[in-house]
């Protein structure tokens, strides 16, 4: 029978990824520092997600265990080991250069027992660094890994102050990296200049992502800037939204300055009166061209009709005789029944009542 697992959170850097352990055996709180064993050897972490807070169910994969919990010289030494890592990152950086890599080494840090350096590196192409890493394990005696990672983590790990004049959000609480395009830096009405959308990283600023859902709930409903509406007072054109403010300037035929409203008001007041005037020069050119095809009390209809011009019949002039009887005139046969197998179909008789009953036309014979 196996124990029952007990899954804490546990958080190596300050704005770093969670990794779940199993604390079973240990009594745990927000804060405490505890040693486990990581793929970088043994590390100091923090406990950020108590027991208490963890759903046992919705952690499937395998947790190791916390090995023990971190004392007061465990925390003294780990702060020695940084010292002297960045004494080591300077060396590495020089031999690197000597040795004509194309890399650029970051950062450095020590496993909590000393026995694993790793020096975290970036670079445009896949770099050959076998000979220095073998040169620095030699030197520092101490086994050595390089590990590559983007320019992103790069700006995390360096850390620094933003465009805002605050520190960089991925240093201080941002713990994945979001999705930027520039398309939310479109949507936003922000100037596309690299350089001014670009962070710390060189890439696009993370917090393009913070106020775009909201941008994009204001302006769903609203027309573009620059398009021609139809308003109570008249034809307008819209010269700004500022989503910020929640307003919106309008420049009003026969008015010279712009006039701004509030959206609430503009939504209010106007709301489906609002309509883009494009629209509605076409509504109107198809209601004159209506009009003026149909004639005066002609009832309108839904379906185009198609009149069929018919030409007079000729009929050949005979002259009749004193015995000829009057031609009778075709009428065009209508469709017949179809007569079933035991009924017999009758024989339509053409002809007037008295030439069925035998008499003839105006001068007929008699017998």
């Amino acid at each position: 029978m196996t124990s029952q697992r007990t899954p804490v959170g546990i958080r190596f850097k300050d704005a770093g990824k969670v990794y779940y352990f199993d604390g079973s055996g240990f009594d745990l709180n927000v804060g405490t520092f505890v040693v486990v064993d990581t793929s970088h050897g043994k590390e100091i972490g923090r406990v950020v997600i108590a027991p208490d807070q963890v759903i046992v169910s919705e952690i499937k994969e395998s947790l190791k265990p916390i090995l023990r919990l971190a004392e007061a010289e465990d925390l003294e030494h780990a702060q020695e080991l940084k010292k002297k890592a960045s004494e080591k990152l300077e060396v590495a950086k020089r031999r690197a250069i000597e040795d004509d890599l194309e890399l650029r080494i970051i950062a450095g840090e020590y496993s909590i027992d000393g026995e694993l350096l790793s020096f975290y590196y970036t670079s445009e192409d896949r770099v050959d660094f076998r000979t220095l890493q073998r040169a620095l394990a030699d030197e520092f005696d101490v086994k050595v890994q390089l590990l590559q990672i983007g320019e992103r983590d790069r700006a995390k790990i360096i850390d620094g102050i933003g465009r805002c004049g605050e520190r960089l959000c991925c240093s201080s609480w941002l713990t994945a990296f979001p999705t930027v395009s520039i398309k939310q830096a479109k949507e936003q009405d922000l100037p596309l200049n690299p350089s001014k959308l670009s962070g710390a990283c060189g890439r696009l600023l993370c917090c393009l992502t913070y106020e775009y859902d909201q941008y994009r709930e204001i302006k769903g409903g609203l027309p573009k800037v620059g398009a021609r509406i139809s308003t109570p007072t008249g034809n307008a054109r819209v010269l700004k939204i500022n989503v910020p403010k929640e307003s919106i300037s309008l420049a009003v035929e026969g008015m010279q300055d712009s006039v701004e409203v509030p959206l609430t008001e503009f939504r209010l007041m106007y709301g489906t009166a609002m309509r883009p005037k494009e629209l509605t020069d076409t509504f109107e050119k198809d209601l004159m061209e209506k009009d003026v095809a149909e004639p005066d009390g002609a009832q309108p209809t839904n379906t185009p009709t198609t009149t069929v011009e018919r030409t007079p019949r000729q009929r050949p002039r005979r002259r009749r005789g004193a015995g000829t009887p009057r031609p009778s005139v075709q009428q065009p046969q209508q469709p017949q029944p179809q007569a079933s197998a035991d009924q017999p179909r009758r024989r339509r008789r053409r002809g007037g009542r008295r030439r069925r009953r035998g008499g003839g036309g105006q001068g007929g014979s008699t017998q």
